[in-house]
């Protein structure tokens, strides 16, 4: 990268610093326990609106797998999301009623407070639906990975987000709190994935998986991006541009060996397709908080009722990790 296109993504980090100063003003706390966090904990971001049946295995999941303390910013909700999440000993909370989609879908909220209370720890930034996986994630906590990272001195963990889905009609089984989603979305689509380097940025951008084959057929290019970066050793002086597509610097996008060999990566198993998406769709394109004008819900509001099947012929039922390292989902890299 030569010395003009440096000076301007330097120039591009510290706008969305910028940014997230002017957003912190959204933000009216609602329990801030922050002063409660040791030093070295592994800390959790999340932007959260009306999840109030995902919360409380989405908690007990990250719990399991190590993580210290959450971070949540609640967008207005009305379903008891906030008196839930308020009354946990291990979440500090915020709250908004200001735009999604003006605070960049949230991202500009969360670069708030990770500045404020992330640095020089590792964090994760994930949505309720979506729920980390990594090699030997059922006997190693989250604490062994990110020491490793720390002794190999990577600062940035790649995960790319893979959709899982019910095999029958999507309204046939109905989520209950507390339940774990993938007895429900127990499928994915294994092979159907395009990639290519954003040369920009330095990233990998992924896509397909079973929302470019049901929604974004006809425009395959217009398919969600599934490429994430959502565990980062974070440092004030950094920024997530792009949702956790991608960060500022860039030197935290390169979470692939680009010479040929193979770095850890993890997958993130996205759990959006229960019975739930139905009425979320016609919420959420309705209102056009989300990415596009709220492009991607329209695309399944136009696609799912409650008869709706997304399992086909080719569909892999989840196992575990190692089943996703032999199909090239995964990798343990170096990691043994």
């Amino acid at each position: 990268m030569g010395l003009i296109s440096s000076y301007r993504m330097r120039l591009r980090r510290k706008y969305w610093r910028i940014r997230a100063l002017r957003r912190r003003r959204q933000l009216a706390p609602v329990r801030n326990r922050t002063d409660t966090v040791a030093r070295g904990a592994i800390l959790c971001f999340t932007t959260v609106r009306n999840e109030r049946v995902r919360l409380p295995y989405f908690l007990d999941y990250y719990r399991k797998l190590g993580v210290d303390h959450f971070l949540f910013v609640d967008n207005d909700s009305t379903d008891g999301t906030r008196d839930y999440l308020a009354a946990q000993p291990d979440v500090s909370l915020w709250t908004t009623k200001a735009s999604y989609a003006k605070a960049r879908f949230g991202v500009d909220w969360l670069n708030w407070l990770q500045r404020q209370y992330a640095h020089r720890h590792w964090c994760l930034t994930v949505d309720v639906d979506e729920f980390l996986v990594y090699p030997f994630c059922d006997t190693r906590p989250l604490r062994a990975l990110t020491d490793w990272l720390d002794a190999s001195q990577v600062r940035s963990f790649g995960a790319m987000l893979l959709d899982m889905y019910p095999k029958g009609p999507i309204g046939a089984q109905t989520y209950a709190e507390g339940q774990d989603p993938f007895e429900i979305a127990a499928w994915f689509d294994s092979g159907n994935y395009v990639i290519e380097r954003n040369s920009r940025f330095g990233n990998l951008w992924i896509q397909g998986g079973v929302r470019a084959r049901s929604f974004f057929a006809e425009t395959p290019k217009k398919a969600p991006a599934l490429n994430k970066i959502p565990l980062v050793k974070w440092s004030r002086e950094f920024v997530y541009t792009s949702s956790t597509h991608q960060l500022l610097p860039r030197g935290l996008n390169l979470t692939y060996d680009g010479h040929g060999g193979e770095k850890t990566t993890g997958v993130l198993l996205h759990a959006k397709f229960l019975n739930m998406i139905v009425d979320r769709a016609e919420e959420e394109a309705r209102r056009s908080e989300h990415y596009r004008g709220g492009a991607e819900y329209a695309a399944y509001r136009g696609g799912l009722d409650p008869t709706a099947n997304l399992w086909c012929k080719w569909s892999e039922r989840y196992i575990n990790w190692r089943q996703l390292e032999i199909l090239g989902l995964i990798s343990k890299g170096n990691w043994a």
